[in-house]
């Protein structure tokens, strides 16, 4: 059993950063809507009108386990792990692809959760003045820019890994 886990630390080492980028995102997202979601139930409860609004600021935090996926898809093409890739993956190159996916995988845990709170508090301001959805859409898709800033340097991590 060591010696096929020593035979294939490179795979493993690579499998286990897909899964980390992966959980990150994914982890992120499902506690960033969830917060999101209930400041919309609750303004839902109130004025069913703004259902609409309330639904495009939940849903925002949601991204994070997109951009986690894809880095984990690309870490599993990278490494062999689809149909038709087989590759060849040494200790030191599955320590980088390893590596490569923390910066999504804790980029997306961290900025879906407080752009939720950035969410909720919109989801709130609109029930008091409608008007200010754009406003408040915005604030929230600022906090995105982070998240997009750690998917662009897990990705260029993971492409210039050499296999």
């Amino acid at each position: 059993m060591l010696e096929l886990i020593k035979a294939n630390l490179g795979l493993i080492l690579a499998t286990a950063g897909a899964v980390v980028a992966a959980a990150g995102g994914i982890l992120g997202s499902a506690i960033g809507v969830g917060i999101a979601g209930e400041a919309a139930a609750g303004l839902v409860s109130e004025q069913p009108e703004r259902f609409g609004n309330a639904l495009v600021l939940q849903l925002l935090p949601g991204t994070q386990g997109i951009y986690g996926l894809v880095v984990a898809v690309f870490i599993a093409m990278r490494a062999g792990l689809l149909p038709g890739g087989a590759v060849d993956v040494a200790v030191s190159q599955g320590w980088q692809l390893f590596f490569a996916a923390f910066p999504m995988a804790l980029g997306g845990l961290v900025s879906a959760i407080h752009q939720a709170r950035v969410a909720a508090s919109g989801i709130n301001a609109i029930g008091k003045r409608a008007e200010e959805f754009g406003h408040c859409m915005l604030m929230a898709i600022m906090v995105e820019t982070y998240a997009i800033f750690s998917l662009l340097i897990s990705m260029l991590l993971i492409f210039g890994v050499n296999l």
